[in-house]
């Protein structure tokens, strides 16, 4: 049966991929982003195909524009049966230099170096918006659509990294790991209204947020990709192909009776312990 299914941050290319694996299934794609000629060519993509869907601009974090996006998808596609909650991210100033501190980087006077004592509050508050705020306000305006009805469900986008917390990135770490624990409060608040509500926990993928990161300008690996692939077993990054299947099944009637998981799709970087 076809569902309207509604996507945020999904002009980025973990969730249009997931959007156009949908769509593909016959559902009605509601593409959510910030950016609206993003959203509009992911749309355009999945017409190209036969599919049905719309980009419709909206901030995750301004309720009356997510309210906004819900007239909107309504009146074009139908009421809502399926939020997948894909909007987030992280920001320098919540990042640190190093991994460890060392007593010598209280006196690095180098531009833009920063040890713990120098992460920005604002940044580390921004990241916390963005994923945590950035999930439960979605949540808000589209779920009152899912009460009461058949086959409806929320899929929330967690990280690895929210199980065990990596180096340099306490602020995404942290913020992640709220969006997990929302997760399973969720699915624990809505049992009794039909919304099942999971997550998934993607690993390192290569994304225009974290390329320049792992990757150089020749597309070797940095030392802290070189760090990420010793530490998965796979030995490889993921790709956005590798969410489709796990986000098929938790949005499908073959997890009818699964609420409150956070599937991890890392290549068992999570569960190896380095030795």
């Amino acid at each position: 049966m076809s569902k309207v299914i509604v996507l945020t941050g999904a002009g980025g290319v973990l969730c249009s991929t997931l959007a156009k694996a949908l769509a593909k299934l016959g559902h009605k794609i509601a593409v959510l982003d910030l950016r609206k000629e993003a959203a509009d060519k992911v749309a355009i993509e999945i017409n190209a195909l036969g599919g049905i869907a719309i980009g419709v601009a909206s901030n995750v974090l301004d309720k009356k524009s997510l309210e906004e996006a819900k007239i909107i998808v309504n009146k074009q596609l139908g009421s809502c049966d399926i939020l997948i909650n894909g909007a987030g991210g992280n920001h320098p100033l919540g990042t640190t230099s190093n991994t460890h501190l060392l007593e010598e980087d209280l006196l690095n006077d180098t531009q833009g170096f920063k040890t713990f004592f120098d992460l920005d509050a604002d940044g580390i508050k921004f990241v916390f918006d963005l994923n945590f705020i950035g999930t439960l306000l979605p949540t808000q305006v589209f779920a009152k659509d899912m009460v009461g009805k058949q086959g409806c469900s929320i899929l929330n986008v967690s990280s690895m990294n929210a199980f065990t917390p990596l180096t340099k990135i306490p602020a995404y770490s942290g913020a992640k790991a709220a969006v997990s624990n929302f997760t399973q409060w969720l699915a624990v608040h809505f049992a009794k209204v039909g919304i099942r509500v999971n997550a998934l926990a993607p690993g390192f993928f290569l994304t225009d947020q974290n390329r320049t990161l792992l990757t150089t300008e020749n597309g070797e690996l940095t030392p802290r990709g070189n760090q990420i692939i010793a530490q998965t077993p796979m030995g490889k990054f993921g790709e956005p192909e590798d969410l489709v299947g796990t986000t098929l099944w938790l949005c499908g009637e073959g997890a009818s009776f699964v609420t409150g998981v956070v599937i991890p799709i890392d290549g068992g970087f999570s569960a190896y312990s380095g030795v």
